[in-house]
């Protein structure tokens, strides 16, 4: 009927109430199920939309995940067991089928980590084990369900009141050999937070890994913390992909390839994560950043030039009238609102590694690339610290921490061309740095 919302004629689509920014629709061109629409439905509007509507598969986001799963005539076993449902089939008689593919995507991601980072597969390696689930919400009940019933875990649910609160964690649970975060806590933009301190994690003493169905930033505040005390981690990019592979099985009614999901996620991965250049004052940052945005097609980002812009001061004017530790505070706001957002080009100042809470901004969502550049080449021209302290003595400072926070390590080339053209190389990234 005119006026009526539907998915303008896609047969396959996303439900919500309010929905941002979506990787389903790219995710689903890739696995031929296409085309894919998002469509924003009022609570009123959803039963006779699935009910009634033209379409063959859809994707089902909150609100309306238990509504999803109540409209189905058919439901699979963990639709039964959760009373929720993310997807829905248009059967060829017109019925309505639900299935929870979140329970099938974490299952998915859970057996590779198990297999990858533990050594067995994940029945093998967490079968009556304890396994701690952050949060006790719908994500909650997905991971859950796919820990009880496809690795057989000893599952203990963590949330703010009842018996068992973050608080006890460290007291009741050291035994737990993974910890599963499904609160939103850490997801962008209010990110790197995380629901469980470095310590509190750190005291742990079974933790043999830390998972993350939060995909977005790439590293989740959890996730760098597992980095930092040595533990296997992983957030929930492969989660949502597989998620989708078995969602786009049933809408089209055919065996995808496992093989995809991997694929999609590095395809992903690689289009949303940032570079961030990192290196002495002199070393080429901006330069060799502009020649790389250019060749990759991707916003650039110099943080000295954001903070003149946002300050009406430059960095040395700062530091001269302010003082170092101002501008750093500066530094460090600037540096966090940039390093939170995706597919970015980012130039850092020399002086980003002096403060330590900076790296797990600028690893939250990139690969960090030092641009080391031979002493002698350097210049201190406006540049206050370098003038102040000699170069040599900042390289002494802060060498041992560019090492420390970078990925890969770029030698200078003599040219930003040169520069751009080798770190595209070194981080497998498509684009002709000439």
């Amino acid at each position: 009927m005119p006026g009526e919302k539907n998915l303008g004629g896609a047969p396959f689509g996303l439900l919500g109430r309010t929905l941002g920014h979506s990787w389903s629709r790219e995710i689903h061109a890739r696995l031929g199920s296409a085309p894919y629409a998002l469509l924003e439905l009022e609570p009123e509007e959803v039963a006779p939309f699935v009910r009634e509507g033209a379409w063959r598969g859809l994707n089902v986001t909150i609100p309306y995940k238990r509504l999803a799963a109540e409209l189905a005539d058919v439901r699979s076993p963990a639709v039964e067991r959760l009373g929720v449902a993310n997807t829905l089939v248009r059967g060829s008689d017109g019925s309505v089928l639900a299935e929870n593919t979140d329970v099938l995507g974490f299952a998915w991601m859970l057996e590779r980590f198990c297999r990858e980072r533990l050594g067995r597969d994940a029945r093998g390696a967490l079968e009556g084990r304890k396994v701690l689930v952050l949060g006790s919400g719908g994500a909650s009940q997905a991971v859950s369900d796919a820990l009880e019933h496809a690795a057989g875990a000893r599952v203990v649910v963590v949330s703010r009141s009842g018996e068992n609160t973050y608080e006890t964690l460290a007291e009741r649970h050291a035994d737990a050999v993974l910890l599963v975060n499904t609160t939103p806590v850490g997801m962008y933009p209010n990110c790197p937070a995380s629901p469980v301190d470095e310590a509190t994690l750190g005291a742990l003493g079974g933790l043999r890994g830390v998972l993350d169905v939060v995909y977005n930033p790439a590293r989740t505040g959890i996730c760098l913390a597992a980095e930092r005390l040595g533990l296997p981690f992983e957030s929930g990019l492969a989660m949502l992909v597989a998620q989708a592979l078995y969602a786009s099985e049933r809408f089209q009614g055919r065996r995808l390839d496992d093989a995809l999901v991997g694929l999609i996620e590095r395809e992903l991965s690689s289009q949303t994560e940032n570079v961030v250049l990192i290196g002495m004052p002199g070393a080429g940052k901006t330069s060799c950043g502009r020649r790389l945005a250019r060749a990759l097609g991707r916003p650039f980002v110099d943080i000295d030039e954001a903070i003149a812009a946002e300050c009406g001061r430059d960095a040395a004017q700062i530091i001269r009238e302010d003082g170092e530790d101002a501008f750093r505070a500066i530094e460090t706001r600037v540096t966090g609102s940039y390093a939170a957002r995706s597919g970015l080009v980012i130039a850092c100042g020399g002086g980003v590694v002096t403060r330590p809470e900076n790296r797990d901004l600028l690893r939250q969502n990139g690969r960090v690339v030092l641009l080391d550049r031979p002493l002698a080449e350097l210049s201190t021209e406006g540049r206050p610290v370098s003038q102040a302290r000699g170069v040599e003595q900042v390289a002494q400072e802060r060498m041992g921490l560019y090492r420390a926070w970078s990925d890969v390590t770029v030698a200078c080339t003599g040219s930003p061309a040169g520069d751009a053209e080798r770190v595209c190389e070194l981080l497998g990234l498509s684009g002709a740095a000439g």
